[in-house]
């Protein structure tokens, strides 16, 4: 059974994530896609909070002898499939960082082979264009 204090913390973090998300989105900070997986946490959250029957009765189903238990527990699993898919996210931007810096340094390699050591002025108008370039990769 789940303590009405539970019910009232639960309900307070759940709008208090909801209310940051929101307000991170509207500032640009957040992209959406990245905040769906907060506002969908929150509002199962809000879910459990609002009928603890049905946090009751998963508890009762996953053999949780404490409603509150079963809530720790499955708020845990969610943080570890985060953590899982935001690692595969790094790797994939790490693999994508790599490849641009050795694209990089094979056009560099190939200039410089094509047409001399630039001047210095030339250099530093290259130098921009390139990071131009890639910031626009990015």
């Amino acid at each position: 059974m789940m303590t009405p204090m539970l019910r009232v913390m639960l309900i307070l973090v759940s709008f208090g994530t909801l209310f940051l998300m929101m307000r991170k989105i509207r500032q640009a900070k957040v992209q959406i896609e990245a905040s769906i997986y907060w506002v969908i946490v929150a509002l199962m959250l809000v879910v459990f909070s609002i009928f603890p029957k049905s946090a009751d009765f998963l508890a009762h189903l996953a053999g949780v002898y404490s409603t509150a238990n079963f809530l720790f527990l499955f708020v845990i699993f969610l943080l570890i499939l985060k953590v899982f898919y935001m690692t595969i996210h790094i790797s994939q931007l790490e693999t994508k960082l790599k490849d641009l810096v050795q694209r990089m340094a094979l056009d560099e390699k190939m200039r410089e082979d094509a047409g001399g050591i630039m001047e210095p002025e030339e250099e530093s108008s290259s130098k921009n264009s390139r990071e131009g370039r890639m910031e626009q990769d990015v």
